[in-house]
């Protein structure tokens, strides 16, 4: 900035001299001065920097990647309560390092009060009352903070905004649980997703991970009944399945090229499953074209979430073994990859007994390292743990095989 300011200031004091040149007897004296101006003017731009440097955000917090990311899921309310110490007192006295905190939520809530002028006041809630508070401390344990962005399931906006959103007759469609999704078609979505991630980023947050960065299950059964835009994509020859994983592509590439000035790493949600199949076909997910264009890739893997995959016939009761054989697959997949990403897989920190009896196990020590334990044995060293209401098994060795 003070170089632009010296030329124009330059520029000025040249036309001045023109403007005001004597014809007296001081006519040589003007000349010359007129001619030391130029001169210095062509001195100044010949020495115009070759590159100006890009624009890089400072949030003011430091945090340093850990060795590898051992982390948590912290909802907002976990963040902004009691529960948040307990949490910060379990990475203490363990081996984890990292929690994932809400910022905008499965409903569509942002979770913090931002400033009244900001356009995402409307759908904020206080849940977390001090954000900036939050990440001091974090920065003081050296926790690294990530904020979860729930993408395109979006209740809030749905309603909000129902263009946005698909119809079912004059109404928002709802799946089975009351949930409303948003078009990952439409830009407005994508940018409306992507501002609240860069505020995420301005707050100080070390990486933003993409939550519900799909279409609604099962969507290939309604995308004759729905009434929906498909945007810039309704010109194009592709059939309806390869429409939904370019446009879910495309909005990670977007979301990834847009946080690139605030020096964060990005990294997306996935279902285990897409990486067993070339793609999705009614969610729109690609594993593959998705971790082209993410920093880190984290396959939700839960045992209790497979049916019998790997010949496995219930798999809530073979941890370990679930674990193995999908880690073997999902790293043949990234080794064919140019860009390939960290894998950074959630694991299971809850017991499914909604399974039923003699389908699932109480999940305890034993069983979270047995997860750990399987992936680190197929070289993958970071994870996430789930466990919806953010009560984590203690005493658990989160680096079993190094000990």
């Amino acid at each position: 900035m003070r170089y632009h300011n010296k030329v124009q200031m330059i520029i000025t004091i040249f036309f001045i001299y023109i403007v005001f040149l004597p014809t007296n007897s001081h006519a040589e004296t003007n000349l010359g001065i007129k001619q030391h101006v130029q001169n210095k003017l062509l001195l100044e731009v010949k020495t115009l920097p070759k590159s100006i440097p890009r624009f890089a955000f400072d949030s003011g917090f430091s945090f340093t990647y850990p060795d590898a990311v051992r982390g948590v899921y912290v909802t907002g309310h976990s963040a902004g309560g009691t529960t948040f110490e307990k949490l910060t007192s379990l990475m203490k006295n363990s081996e984890l390092n990292a929690m994932v905190i809400d910022i905008k939520d499965d409903y569509g809530n942002l979770t913090y009060l931002p400033e009244k002028s900001s356009p995402f006041y409307p759908i904020s809630k206080n849940y977390i009352k001090d954000p900036k508070k939050v990440l001091k401390t974090l920065e003081k344990e050296q926790i690294y903070p990530i904020a979860r962005v729930v993408v395109f399931k979006d209740t809030v906006l749905a309603t909000e905004n129902p263009e946005w959103s698909f119809k079912d007759g004059e109404k928002v469609w709802k799946n089975g649980r009351g949930e409303s999704f948003v078009n990952p078609f439409l830009q407005e979505v994508w940018d409306y997703n992507v501002n609240i991630a860069i505020e995420a980023a301005k707050l100080g947050f070390q990486e933003i991970q993409f939550d519900y960065v799909r279409f609604p299950e099962g969507f290939e059964r309604r995308d004759g009944e729905l009434t929906f835009s498909e945007g810039k994509y309704a010109k194009s020859n592709q059939d309806n399945v390869q429409k939904r994983v370019t446009a879910v592509t495309d909005f990670v590439a977007y979301a990834k090229e847009k946080l690139e000035p605030y020096g964060i790493k990005v990294s997306v949600d996935i279902f285990g499953y897409t990486a067993t199949l070339p793609e999705a076909p009614g969610i729109g997910q690609n594993f593959s074209k998705i971790s082209e264009h993410v920093d880190v890739i984290s396959s939700m893997i839960y045992p209790s979430h497979w049916t019998s995959y790997f010949g496995i016939s219930k798999p809530d009761l073979e941890p370990y073994r679930l674990i193995t054989e999908y880690a073997k697959l999902e790293s043949k997949k990234l080794e064919q990859l140019k860009n390939k990403p960290i894998s950074r897989p959630w694991i299971q920190d809850f017991t499914a007994s909604y399974l039923g009896k003699g389908n699932y196990q109480q999940y305890g020590k034993e069983e979270v390292e047995a997860q750990i334990k399987a992936l680190n044995e197929q070289g993958i060293n970071e994870f996430l743990l789930w466990n919806a209401g953010n009560t984590y098994t203690q005493g658990v060795d989160y680096t079993p095989l190094t000990k």
